[in-house]
């Protein structure tokens, strides 16, 4: 029986205790439950105190000078390109033109009048011309490229005297001959053996006019009380004319000729040789070295969207990362038709069609810059002057088919601005309010929702 009773004593004791602690967390969790209602941080407290956050994002309307670019890549490059590839005449019984002297280097310039390389002993030199040789000039040619040698000529210092312009007479061959002394070599006769004949043309016609004046000489000198031939001394007569005329066009043909073999015309100097394959020793191939003259430019390619953009006289600023240089230059010209872009390297892979875009520097560039590859940013479009400008993402069009904006106030109102669009670039378009709207610089305008 006592047993009994002390184990529900001990039941008894536990069902208590149980209780209790039960009791106290109902007390604790009141407790809490009290104290988030009524106990704030200072952090929370002037959080509740203050507006409800925003759901959408703002940007502020600036005053600026709006310019809207487009960047792309370009080459730096002469306006003109040439390949030298003479074609020599076998000398002194050698079987093939072979190169004999190369006087110029790779990424060399050099001046009009500079012999470039030595062909079987002859001279390859390079002289101011837009027109390219086609032909052997001559004594007695005549045409545009004869004048644009006088005019090259005359520019490196031999003057053609009182010659025509356009024909190869006697002041030309004087010049030209003081050409080839002055670069060290002799002048090719334009005369040479005829064909067919074992001397020079001008002694035979010589020879001609001595042997016709003999003829006419003996018929005028008669035994006396003999009659002469009045027609044998007619006759005699129009052949020492003809031999005559004939002296004359063989010594109008002779002279001092200008092979095309030896001679390249550039349209600028000082021009640059941008590649020299040619080596003493070999063989002349198709191409003895490739280059270049004229004003340096730059040759780009634009897209379909950007071309629409770009217009010849548009600002380009030219960026030259091997020196860190900047020039600033001009849209020279935009094709309108899509054309492959060159490879840069031999064998390299084009970027695909593009609109062919060549910018002018305003100042001359360098010729370290001649075959770089440039950045360049174009201003495609610029407002000129301050304007008061927002985000692209600003702007929106009602059912009205108006553009406006919607600027928030600090109240949080917000309030819809009809705008006229205007220039656009870098992300932000110019805008001018409707009349009787407000708008100003550090309004606050709705450019999306925040998430």
């Amino acid at each position: 029986m006592m047993s009994e009773a002390r184990e529900q004593t001990g039941l008894s004791r536990r069902k208590r205790a149980v209780a209790a602690v039960a009791g106290g967390a109902v007390v604790l969790a009141g407790a809490a439950l009290w104290t988030s209602a009524f106990v704030k941080s200072p952090a929370q407290a002037a959080a509740d105190a203050g507006p409800p956050a925003r759901d959408v994002l703002t940007a502020p309307v600036e005053r600026r000078v709006l310019t809207d670019t487009v960047v792309t890549r370009g080459t730096v490059s002469a306006s003109q390109t040439a390949d030298l590839a003479p074609v020599g005449a076998a000398v002194d019984g050698s079987t093939a033109p072979v190169v004999t002297k190369v006087m110029v280097r790779s990424g060399q310039t050099f001046p009009a009048g500079r012999v470039l390389v030595e062909v079987s002993g002859r001279p390859v030199f390079a002289l101011p011309g837009a027109l390219p040789v086609y032909r052997d000039l001559k004594p007695g040619s005549h045409g545009d490229d004869v004048r644009q040698l006088q005019k090259a000529l005359a520019s490196v210092g031999h003057s053609t005297g009182s010659d025509p312009s356009g024909t190869y007479g006697p002041g030309t061959k004087q010049a030209v001959a003081g050409l080839y002394a002055a670069i060290g070599y002799e002048p090719v006769p334009a005369s040479g053996v005829a064909e067919g004949t074992d001397g020079d043309p001008v002694d035979a016609a010589r020879d001609g006019v001595k042997q016709a004046r003999r003829q006419l000489d003996g018929l005028l000198r008669t035994e006396p009380g003999k009659k002469q031939d009045a027609d044998a001394i007619r006759y005699a007569r129009e052949d020492l004319a003809e031999a005559r005329t004939r002296l004359g066009q063989a010594e109008a043909k002779s002279g001092p000729m200008v092979p095309a073999s030896e001679v390249v015309f550039l349209s600028g100097f000082p021009a640059r040789v941008d590649s020299m394959t040619a080596k003493v020793g070999r063989e002349v191939g198709e191409k003895l070295a490739t280059v270049s003259a004229g004003r340096l430019v730059v040759k780009g390619s634009l897209g379909a969207q950007e071309k629409d953009l770009i217009r010849p006289g548009q600002k380009v600023e030219v960026l030259s990362e091997a020196y860190g240089d900047k020039v600033t230059a001009t849209v020279a010209s935009v094709a309108d038709v899509l054309t492959a872009p060159e490879a840069r390297d031999e064998g390299a892979a084009t970027d695909g069609q593009g609109y062919a875009v060549v910018v002018k520097p305003e100042a001359p560039l360098p010729a370290r810059f001649a075959g770089q590859d440039v950045r360049l940013t174009i201003e495609a479009a610029t407002s000129g002057k301050k304007v008061l400008v927002v985000p692209v993402s600003a702007l929106s069009a009602g059912a009205d088919s108006r553009t406006s904006v919607t600027v928030l106030t600090a109240s949080g109102e917000r309030r819809r601005v009809e705008v006229r669009a205007g220039t656009s670039g870098d992300g932000f378009t110019e805008v001018v309010p409707a009349e009787g709207a407000r708008l100003a610089a550090g309004d606050k305008v709705i450019v999306g929702v925040a998430r």
